[in-house]
């Protein structure tokens, strides 16, 4: 995963974390807008949730920071 991607996730997760909890879940779509004005970067991280890692539409926020910065 480019360097780009895991710094928006953990910006992203940080962010939800903050305002609704430690136990807040988000999925992918989480870290882009509305408008697909990325659909390279959607794709990988796309990539990286469902494929490589097979997780569930929605996961704890700590969980998938934790992954990012592990390296995952």
């Amino acid at each position: 995963m480019r360097a780009e991607l895991r710094a928006k996730i953990i910006d992203v997760c940080d962010k939800k974390i903050d305002s609704k909890g430690g136990n807040v879940g988000l999925s992918f779509y989480a870290f882009f807008t509305n408008k697909n004005d990325n659909p390279e970067l959607l794709m990988e991280a796309a990539t990286w949730w469902i494929q490589t890692h097979a997780l569930d539409h929605f996961v704890k926020a700590q969980k998938i920071k934790q992954m990012v910065q592990d390296g995952l």
